[in-house]
């Protein structure tokens, strides 16, 4: 054991206990979206269907999304934690909850969404960025940073969806070309918002089928 445990044991994310960043407690806690769900943008369904209320009219770039777990509070602490306190070892906690409901994408790499430069360096953790690292060691895929923000991006906490949707509006490029298969990664999938506009910024650089794979689902 490491002098820095000693002196500075690691604690819950989620309900602060001496012991591992996510306890076994809290991890059991949390809700797993599991079948069924919207076939396209894996929102949970009394049945499986191609398209559900929240996904149906909307011109998506992704092929299909899928989440590990539901954003709720439970959720919303990790999440927090993981950004805010610099937790780094939350990312591998995250990606053994993916593994666990999440197939391996049919992609030839992993696209994190880009952090606003701003906050990544207020911050020093790139939560999509260290998730997309852990997926691709367990899935054998190569991380591919394809994608940057064209500037700073107002929050989006606390906007409602069609805010969000306009708000990340032309907010992603990709500075080169795409995989034709490529899965985008980030932590939430909240309106999908921002998933719809890195997709879009793929399919424009090269890329034939998107899909999304993230930690956490906001659920309505």
């Amino acid at each position: 054991m490491r002098l820095l445990d000693l002196l500075l044991p690691e604690r819950c994310a989620v309900c602060s206990r001496p012991g591992a960043t996510l306890c076994a407690a809290c991890r059991g806690r949390l809700v797993r979206l599991v079948p069924p769900v919207c076939e396209r943008c894996g929102a949970p369904c009394p049945w499986p269907v191609q398209r559900c209320a929240e996904c149906a009219g909307r011109k998506l770039a992704f092929a299909r999304a899928r989440a590990a777990v539901v954003y709720d509070e439970h959720a919303k602490l990790l999440v927090r934690a993981w950004k805010e306190r610099g937790l780094r070892t939350l990312a591998e906690d995250a990606a053994d909850l993916v593994l666990e409901i999440v197939a391996r994408p049919e992609a030839e790499g992993l696209v994190p969404v880009p952090p606003d430069p701003e906050r990544a360096l207020e911050r020093g953790v790139v939560p999509p960025r260290g998730l997309a690292e852990a997926l691709a060691a367990r899935w054998s895929l190569p991380v591919e940073d394809v994608l940057r923000r064209t500037g700073v991006l107002r929050p989006q906490r606390g906007l409602s969806l069609a805010e969000r949707r306009r708000n990340v509006t032309g907010s992603v490029v990709a500075s080169r070309e795409a995989p034709r298969a490529a899965c985008v990664v980030d932590d939430v999938y909240t309106s999908g918002a921002t998933a719809d506009a890195c997709a879009r910024a793929l399919r424009r650089a090269g890329a034939r089928r998107v899909e999304v794979v993230t930690l956490a689902r906001a659920v309505r």
